[in-house]
């Protein structure tokens, strides 16, 4: 991958950021969606999409209790499955990608959710977003997740004008060090909950706002 030629300027721009986020947030691996084994992972995830975590979690909660094997899933009625998931949204389309998912798991990879995000991809109900959720948190594999609050808040940083999430999860890999981005996924998924929301950003209480490109014109406003 090209590196984005940056100027020193905003080099250390980017890198008060990142001392900035290991400060307050530190740089604990983990992830929000409670799972137990990996393919767990993929199908939190899955429900994921336009959901929140918490939500998530209460269904998988009841959900892993019922189906407590991948091939409870392949060999699941969906209809049924749609009603234990139609609190998460889009329970038809996520229905159906699950139990499609869970057949190409055992059918061709044993089981075993695969590492290749080309591969993970494959699987359907897959994109970059989940594929890239799977390989940092269970392979360890060095990658970005791009979900609202990731695009919204590196946006505001001024570390991408992009508004399709692969373009800004390529932007993000030219600029950030590959040790920060695993780090940096869950540090900004927790800073946009607790301080920079889509409506009303507590600019005023950020410790990025000297560093921030929407922080400093928010401040600038209001005076």
């Amino acid at each position: 991958m090209a590196r984005v030629r940056i100027s020193k300027k905003e080099k250390e721009r980017i890198s008060n950021i990142i001392d900035a986020l290991n400060r307050e947030y530190g740089v604990e691996d983990r992830v929000f969606l409670d799972h137990e084994t990996p393919w767990q992972l993929l199908i939190a995830t899955i429900l994921s999409a336009q959901c929140t975590d918490e939500r998530v979690n209460q269904v998988t909660k009841v959900l892993f209790k019922k189906y407590p094997s991948l091939e409870d899933f392949a060999k699941a009625d969906q209809k049924e499955l749609e009603q234990d998931i139609y609190s998460t949204g889009f329970y038809k389309n996520k229905a159906k990608n699950i139990i499609a998912a869970t057949q190409k798991l055992l059918s061709e990879y044993n089981g075993i959710v695969p590492k290749d995000i080309d591969k993970l991809t494959d699987l359907p109900g897959v994109g970059r977003k989940t594929a890239n959720v799977i390989r940092g948190n269970i392979y360890k594999e060095p990658s970005i997740v791009v979900d609202t609050h990731v695009k919204r808040v590196s946006n505001r940083l001024g570390l991408t004008k992009e508004e399709d999430p692969v373009k800004i999860e390529f932007d993000l890999m030219r600029i950030l060090p590959k040790e920060q981005w695993i780090p940096y996924n869950l540090q900004i998924i927790t800073h946009g909950r607790s301080i920079c929301s889509a409506r009303k950003p507590k600019c005023e209480q950020c410790f990025l706002q000297e560093f921030c490109t929407y922080g400093k014109s928010a401040i600038k406003t209001d005076k």
